[in-house]
């Protein structure tokens, strides 16, 4: 009861953050730069889904697994990856658009994939699965919020400048806790599968990186944006993929889903492994 209350409850409450965040104006990158958005979104929507796809192939995870990793590739950036934007020196303006419009196009995207991953690895357990009710789900627990955000921020700026600190720091304790539980609640399961499970989340962030860097540089954008697409290209929203891993398939009395199990151990190595790779590569070219 408590996982299903408090987990959806936390991505709401980290998604309205986003939401106080955005303006009108941060939608209007789509059409200054127009290249720098649409090589962005390309990676974060097609891209990355298609090399999550064959790494799992090629590690021959077990299928609740495969699936769990197919759900994170699906997943947008979140606020984690506009932070890190702007921790880097990229264009956050650019990384809000993003997301912004990556939370939308989810609704419809990541339903499609999961159920496509679900026959093809063939997850018996879960049989029940509704891509009706998980769009619902999303909009209801993701897009919602964040315009509800918006619209705080647009109608009441003074308010939302005033309690946006406060959103942010109580998002990132709620981002911390939901990752320890998922580890916590699925520990044997993550130590077991550890040694496949964690070079592939590994090799996934560092391919989408390069291919996000190379990407665009190959189409000349300043390296603000170079950076911006490098990150968006290569973080995930962990708490919506493991979000999204409880809603298919319930972990119950024993824990979190299993489902949720990678966006867990993404959410721990991005931070201890793969950011400092990133800061690293970013500030040697």
């Amino acid at each position: 009861m408590i996982i299903d209350i408090f987990l959806p409850a936390s991505l709401a409450f980290i998604m309205f953050s986003l939401g106080i965040g955005l303006t009108i104006n941060d939608f209007k990158n789509i059409s200054r730069y127009p290249k720098a958005f649409a090589v962005g979104i390309l990676n974060q929507m097609i891209v990355l889904p298609l090399i999550a796809f064959v790494i799992v192939s090629i590690f021959k995870l077990e299928a609740d697994l495969s699936i769990g990793i197919m759900i994170l590739a699906c997943c947008p950036g979140g606020v984690t990856s506009n932070m890190i934007t702007k921790i880097a020196k990229g264009d956050t303006a650019l990384s809000i658009s993003y997301t912004a419009i990556a939370s939308i196009a989810t609704i419809i995207t990541l339903p499609l994939i999961v159920a496509f991953s679900i026959n093809y690895f063939t997850l018996e357990n879960a049989q029940g699965f509704n891509i009706v009710w998980l769009s619902l789900q999303m909009f209801l627990i993701a897009a919602m919020p964040t315009c509800l955000g918006l619209y705080i921020n647009t109608k009441h700026t003074h308010f939302s400048k005033k309690i946006a600190p406060m959103t942010s720091k109580i998002s990132t304790v709620l981002f911390i806790i939901i990752v320890i539980g998922a580890l916590a609640s699925n520990w044997n399961i993550f130590v077991q599968n550890l040694s496949l499970l964690g070079p592939a989340i590994v090799l996934l962030i560092a391919i989408m990186f390069l291919i996000g860097y190379n990407s665009a540089k190959l189409l000349k954008v300043s390296k603000k944006q170079t950076i911006t697409i490098s990150i968006e290209s290569g973080i995930q929203n962990a708490t919506l993929g493991i979000l999204i891993g409880e809603l298919i398939l319930p972990g119950g009395v024993q824990g979190m889903s299993s489902l949720s199990l990678p966006s867990g151990v993404y959410g721990v190595l991005m931070y201890f492994v793969c950011l400092p790779f990133i800061f690293w590569f970013l500030k040697n070219n």
